[in-house]
């Protein structure tokens, strides 16, 4: 069993949260080398309340997937007890919705209150939220009250030290655990000096942990040099994007890895998590810098797929084994949940191995809407289809119940609609009732349409399918039981 330890944010050497760097296998990698703790990169929360919680059994991992499938968080058990999910708001509820999504998989949420970009400000997020103080003091005070993980943000300096340290002492009071301070104002870019004094005087009107952040340019070149710039801050810990994005063995005592070495052990970890080659390839730019116009450069910048990012910084054998591995676990677990299935089959449900093919029956007529006027004609109840979802490839099965019998399909459908289809298909023919299909003819239903009486049958894309009653039960298989194979 795993024991949850808060985090502590003094003393620190932070990852700090970069966008398209600050994914799962950079922030690994960070640990592997020091790093006391990670952010991942900014994900807003309208993106992110529109995810499911996935078990990846194959990767090992969590997954925080989108409708369209997309990975956009995903996390392990290593990381667990040192990942801050950092999350762009500008909304009390909806940050506390995404909080209490992934409390259970990070160490601790921040806010970002300093990003400059116009994605992020024109929305109200970021460093929007500066000039904002109420709404500030809204968002950290509920996520404060409402979840049980350290809540932490993440801010630039304003026009003046005064306002500064005014607002600081004020997010002070919300109960945060620690606030990080990039030492330059909104306007200012990484090119500009990083104003120490500012988050000194910070670091001295406040008892929480002040984190320090925007040394890359000014101070850190090497280990040593963090020590440096948190004695120049009076910070509490020190946060490193840019110096840790060119080479994250900056985190490492014993200096620098060769960047060789570094590029090949980020490798491994993207192979390891299915990272996607765009990232993968973005990342490891950034580490070349300027060998970037070198053969090895070129080559990497051509590279179409993580196969071909290996081939580049020859681990090709690498790919090929740990892709092996993976087939052979999603055999392995396919081959228990088809197991599974079969053990949970009921043998009274009639099976016919059908799929539903749109292009065989009229348009906006279905085999749902053909059993919904049987069973009326007959005077039987609405068909009730239960639905589940195949946790292991998504796939998605219907039993509907007909007049006290079961009826459904052997075969697994990508999508809700398409599996209830398919057991309304295996009903009607077990019945011997006509289902609609075009080679059948004309019939009554396509009569009634003509005749202009289509109260019954409204397109299911102009709102709920008449042909699904609303007491009509759905089953997904969430949570823990849920899981993404990875694409390679």
């Amino acid at each position: 069993m795993t024991v949850n330890t808060p985090l502590c944010f003094r003393g620190k050497k932070i990852l700090a949260p970069m966008v398209r760097v600050g994914t799962l296998p950079m922030r690994l990698l960070a640990l592997d080398y020091g790093a006391d703790i990670v952010y991942c990169e900014e994900l807003i929360d309208i993106k992110m309340l529109q995810c499911k919680r996935v078990i990846n059994e194959v990767l090992e991992t969590v997954d925080f997937v989108a409708p369209n499938e997309r990975v956009v968080f995903r996390t392990c058990e290593r990381e667990r007890e040192r990942v801050v999910f950092q999350m762009g708001s500008a909304d009390a509820e909806r940050a506390l919705a995404v909080a209490k999504l992934v409390e259970s998989d990070v160490a601790g949420i921040d806010i970002n209150m300093g990003c400059p970009k116009e994605y992020s400000t024109k929305a109200s997020m970021g460093a929007a939220l500066l000039s904002d103080p109420d709404k500030i003091e809204s968002i950290l005070t509920t996520l404060v009250k409402g979840i049980c993980k350290p809540v932490t943000c993440k801010i630039r300096i304003l026009p003046s030290v005064e306002d500064t340290v005014n607002l600081v002492k004020r997010i002070e009071k919300t109960g945060i655990a620690a606030i990080a301070v990039h030492g330059r104002k909104k306007e200012e870019r990484p090119q500009h000096p990083v104003h120490c004094d500012v988050i000194k005087a910070i670091s001295e009107a406040v008892s929480i942990p002040v984190i320090a952040n925007g040394g890359s340019h000014d101070f850190i070149k090497e280990y040593a040099d963090i020590e440096t710039f948190e004695k120049a801050t009076a910070a509490s810990s020190v946060m490193i994007a840019r110096a840790a994005m060119w080479n994250p063995s900056i985190f490492r005592k014993d200096g620098f890895c060769p960047l060789k070495d570094v590029m090949q052990d980020y490798i491994k970890y993207a192979v390891r998590y299915d990272n996607h080659y765009t990232n993968t390839k973005y990342c490891l730019c950034q580490m070349l810098r300027e060998q970037l116009e070198t053969t090895q450069g070129k080559k990497l910048h051509a590279a179409q797929s993580t196969q071909e990012i290996c081939e580049v910084f020859e681990m090709a054998d690498f790919y090929e084994k740990i892709t092996a591995i993976f087939e052979a676990k999603k055999t392995s677990l396919e081959t228990k949940t088809q197991d599974e299935d079969d053990q949970m089959e009921d043998p009274d449900v009639i099976k016919m191995a059908v799929r539903f093919d749109k292009r065989e029956y009229p348009p906006q007529l279905t085999p749902k809407m053909y059993l919904l006027e049987w069973c009326r004609k007959e005077k039987h109840p609405q068909p009730v289809y239960e639905t589940v979802q195949r946790p292991l490839d998504r796939l998605f099965c219907s039993v509907v119940t007909v007049a006290d019998r079961k009826y459904r399909s052997t075969l697994w459908d990508k999508s809700k609609k398409l599996a209830e289809q398919a057991a309304a298909i295996v009903c009607l023919r077990t019945l011997g009732v006509p289902e609609g299909k075009l080679c059948e003819g004309e019939n009554h239903l396509i009569a009634k349409r003509k005749r202009g009486d289509q109260e019954h049958l409204i397109s299911r894309d102009h709102g709920e399918d008449p042909a699904e009653p609303s007491h009509k039960k759905a089953n997904f298989i969430e949570e823990t039981s849920d899981m993404a194979v990875p694409k390679m």
